[in-house]
C-alpha cells in the first residue's frame, strides 16, 4: 500500500501531493480521506475544457471517479509525472511515452511542444476539399425567390381560380412575369444546388474534424499537463485555498466596499440554495449584483467579511467587484447574513444596541413631545376667540393633580440618588485597584457573553455550505479561524498625514484645553477623597471611612 504525506490543513487532516508518484497512486487514496467529492465543471477560475475534457460521462459534475481515471490516463501517456506538478502547457516529446501522441507532437516540434504549437497546426490544417456547385442563379436571385416564393404560389393559385370564373385577381397585384411550370422548375434548381452545397459542406467538415482529430490526444494530453495539478489542489486539499499566495478555483475576484478588500469571493450558481445553507457558515456575507455596463455581463456574488466594522454596510449600499482578469463590475449589495467579524467588535456590540437604544427612545420622546406641543398650541388656539382676543374659559387647574405627579417624580429622583449613594459607598470601601477590578469585572459582565459567543462562532466559521450551496460536494472542514479570516480581507492603512487639513474644524484655544483638563483631573481627585480611596495617600475623606 502506498503511503501519502499527510498535513493539517484549514483544521483538517489532509492528504498532501508533492510528487509525481503522489499522482500515479492517487486511487489508492480512501475516498473518505478526500477534501472534496464532486465539483461543477463550469463558473470556476480554471479552464472548463480542461473539466470537460475529464467529465467523461458529461453530467456537468467532476466526480472522484474521474479524477482518478484522469490521473491513471496521464501517467500512462507520460514516461514522468512529476512534470504535471510544474503546471505548465508544454511537454518535452521525451517525456511522452504514448508513441502516436509522440510521433504527432514530432511532426510540430523537435524537442519541446506547447499548446500553442498544436493550436497553431490544427488552424493551418488544409483538407481536399470538395467543390461546391455552381449555383443556378446569382445569390440575389436566389434570394428574391425565396422572398416572393409564397407570393407568386399564391398568385398562381388565384389564376386558376380566375380560369374556372371563381375569382378575380386584384389589379394591385403584378404578374410575376414567368408561368406557373417556369417557377416550378426554378425552384427545382435552387433546391437541387441547396442540397448538393449542403453535402459538399458536411464532407468536409467531416475531413476537417478527421484531421484536427489526429492532434485532439495531444491537445488533451497539454491541456491536463497545465490544469491538472492545480485541480488537485483545490479538490484533494483544498491547498489553493489556504495558501497566501495563490487563490482557489471557486475564488472570483476582489470585492471594495467600505475601504477595505474582501477576496474571498463566489460566484453564486443557485440563490435558493444560499439562502437555506449559507447561513451554516458562521461568516459575516453580503450578497452584491454585479454588472459590467461597457460589456453588458452580470453576475451574482457572495463576499465573506472576516475584519472591520460593519455600521456604514447595509443593502443598497454600493461598491466595485473585480474578476481574475481586472474586469470591473459596479456592484450592489442586496442581502446580508450577519454574523460575529471580529472579538474586538463583539466587545462593543453591546454598547453600541445600548446607544442605538438611547438615540431611538430620545427621537421617539422628541417626537411625542413634538406632537404634544403641536397638540397643546392648536387647542390653545381653538379656546381663544379670535375677534376679541380674550381667552375662553377653560378648566379650571386642578392642584391636587398635578401634586401627585411632583410626588411621583420626587420618589423616582430619591430612588435614583440612593442608588447613586450606595454605589458610591461601595466603591468608597474599596482601595484603588480594587476599584479598577470592579470597573473591569463590570465591563466584562456587559461585553463578556457577546465576546464569548463571537469567539465560539469565529473558531467554527465553515466555508463547506458556501460552496455546497453552489453544486460542490465538500468531504471535509474548511474552517477560516480568527488568524486565516484576517488573510481575506485587507482594511486601509493610511500613512501619517503631516499637511495640515485647511478645512478642519477649528478647536478650544490652548489656554481653555488646558483649563478642561485641569479641571477634569481635579473632579477626578475630588470624587477619589471623597470616596476614601485616597487613603494610602495619607488623605482621609471627610465623609469618613466605611
Amino acid at each position: 500500500m502506498y503511503k501519502f504525506t499527510f498535513a493539517s490543513v484549514g483544521g483538517a487532516t489532509r492528504v498532501r501531493i508533492q510528487s509525481g508518484e503522489d499522482i500515479r497512486h492517487l486511487g489508492e487514496l480512501d475516498k473518505k480521506m478526500w477534501t472534496v467529492l464532486s465539483c461543477p465543471t463550469t463558473g470556476l477560475e480554471i479552464d472548463s475544457e480542461s473539466l470537460s475534457l475529464m467529465d467523461s460521462d458529461k453530467d456537468g459534475q467532476l466526480h472522484v471517479e474521474e479524477v482518478i481515471r484522469a490521473s491513471e490516463w496521464l501517467c500512462t501517456v507520460l514516461k514522468d509525472p512529476q512534470s504535471l506538478l510544474e503546471g505548465k502547457a508544454e511537454i518535452t516529446i521525451s517525456n511522452i511515452a504514448d508513441n502516436d501522441i509522440a510521433a504527432v507532437a514530432q511532426k510540430i516540434s523537435k524537442d519541446v511542444i506547447t499548446l500553442a504549437d498544436v493550436d497553431k497546426a490544427i488552424a493551418d490544417i488544409k483538407t481536399d476539399e470538395q467543390a461546391a456547385p455552381d449555383a443556378p442563379y446569382p445569390a440575389n436571385v436566389i434570394a428574391a425567390y425565396k422572398t416572393k416564393q409564397a407570393e407568386y404560389a399564391d398568385y398562381y393559385e388565384q389564376e386558376k381560380l380566375q380560369a374556372l370564373g371563381l375569382t378575380r385577381i386584384s389589379e394591385e397585384t403584378a404578374k410575376p412575369g414567368m408561368t406557373e411550370e417556369e417557377f416550378k422548375q426554378m425552384g427545382d434548381k435552387i433546391a437541387a444546388y441547396e442540397t448538393a452545397a449542403a453535402a459538399a459542406a458536411e464532407a468536409n467538415t467531416k475531413a476537417m474534424d478527421e484531421a484536427k482529430s489526429i492532434y485532439a490526444p495531444l491537445r488533451k494530453l497539454l491541456l491536463l499537463h497545465r490544469d491538472f495539478a492545480q485541480l488537485l489542489r483545490n479538490y484533494v486539499t483544498l491547498e489553493d485555498f489556504y495558501n497566501k499566495d495563490r487563490k482557489a478555483i471557486f475564488q472570483a475576484g476582489t470585492l471594495y466596499i467600505d475601504q477595505r478588500a474582501c477576496h474571498l469571493c463566489i460566484r453564486i450558481s443557485d440563490m435558493s440554495k444560499h439562502d437555506s445553507q449559507a447561513p451554516q457558515s458562521g461568516m459575516y456575507l453580503v450578497y452584491c449584483d454585479c454588472i459590467n455596463k461597457k460589456t453588458g455581463k452580470t453576475m451574482k456574488i457572495v463576499a465573506a467579511l472576516t475584519m472591520g466594522d460593519v455600521q456604514n454596510i447595509s443593502v443598497g449600499k454600493n461598491a466595485v467587484f473585480y474578476d481574475r482578469n481586472g474586469l470591473d463590475y459596479d456592484a450592489t449589495v442586496y442581502k446580508i447574513i450577519e454574523n460575529p467579524i471580529s472579538i474586538r467588535q463583539a466587545f462593543w456590540s453591546p454598547y453600541r444596541r445600548i446607544a442605538k437604544w438611547a438615540e431611538d427612545l430620545i427621537n421617539k420622546r422628541a417626537s411625542e413631545k413634538d406632537s404634544q406641543i403641536m397638540a397643546e398650541t392648536t387647542a390653545k388656539l381653538e379656546t381663544t376667540d379670535l375677534k376679541s382676543g380674550e381667552q375662553k374659559p377653560t378648566q379650571p387647574f386642578d392642584i391636587a393633580k398635578f401634586a401627585g405627579i411632583f410626588a411621583a417624580i420626587g420618589m423616582a429622583l430619591g430612588m435614583i440618588g440612593s442608588a447613586l449613594v450606595a454605589v458610591a459607598s461601595g466603591f468608597r470601601a474599596l482601595t484603588w485597584w480594587q476599584a479598577i477590578l470592579v470597573i473591569i469585572a463590570i465591563l466584562l459582565l456587559i461585553s463578556g457573553p457577546s465576546m464569548i459567543m463571537a469567539a465560539i462562532k469565529l473558531r467554527r466559521r465553515d466555508l463547506a455550505p458556501l460552496l455546497n450551496a453552489n453544486g460542490w460536494a465538500v468531504n471535509a472542514a474548511t474552517i477560516v479561524n480568527i488568524l486565516f479570516g484576517a488573510t481575506l480581507t485587507d482594511q486601509v492603512k493610511f500613512p501619517l498625514v503631516k499637511m495640515k487639513d485647511p478645512f478642519k474644524k477649528k478647536g478650544l484655544p490652548a489656554w481653555a484645553v488646558c483649563l478642561i483638563v485641569i479641571g477634569c483631573l481635579a473632579a477626578v481627585v475630588c470624587v477619589l477623597w471623597l470616596c476614601n480611596l485616597l487613603a494610602w495617600a495619607g488623605c482621609a475623606s471627610p465623609l469618613g471611612c466605611c
